[in-house]
């Protein structure tokens, strides 16, 4: 059943990514998104499989009208992770994602300082979720998220779009 999921939802991908970008430009015009590197005291990065877009990819989603950056990613990573912030959040970056529209844009944090009970079971937006190690990445990570883990972790020189 697992196989034909992903069968199907990569061949409606590119679809459901147009129609739903069409949607936020009517809407909003420009997007703006935010996601987070969620490091655990073992540096390893917190990512999630969506159940509507195939690869790992770091947590997040789009910033909502009177919401904050930052308050679009403590809700983002409490759905996406049930992960609550015990500390401050540092801002990374804001990074064009052309890729999807050359009106979006992901603003990223990184995230140190945080409380975590359990792994939330999957649900109809999360497949799956966990931590691990940088070395170690899911073979299917998004080459967006690789860069910003990269990014954070070795200090490399940002690059100013997402991929």
């Amino acid at each position: 059943m697992g196989d034909r999921l992903n069968r199907v939802r990569r061949k409606f991908e590119p679809l459901l990514l147009r129609f739903f970008h069409a949607y936020f430009l009517v809407v909003r015009g420009m997007t703006l998104g935010v996601r987070a590197v969620v490091l655990d005291a073992e540096n390893r990065v917190f990512l999630v499989r969506h159940s509507y877009v195939s690869g790992w990819h770091l947590p997040g989603g789009g910033v909502d009208f009177g919401e904050t950056m930052e308050q679009a990613m403590r809700r983002e990573l409490k759905e996406e992770g049930d992960i609550d912030l015990t500390g401050e959040a540092v801002l990374h970056g804001i990074f064009l994602n052309s890729h999807v529209s050359r009106r979006d844009h992901v603003a990223i944090y990184v995230v140190r300082q945080f409380r975590q009970d359990r792994l939330p079971a999957p649900n109809r937006e999360i497949s799956e979720c966990g931590f691990f190690a940088v070395t170690a990445l899911p073979e299917d990570t998004t080459r967006g998220t690789r860069l910003r883990i990269a990014e954070v972790l070795d200090g490399g020189p940002l690059i100013a779009t997402w991929r």
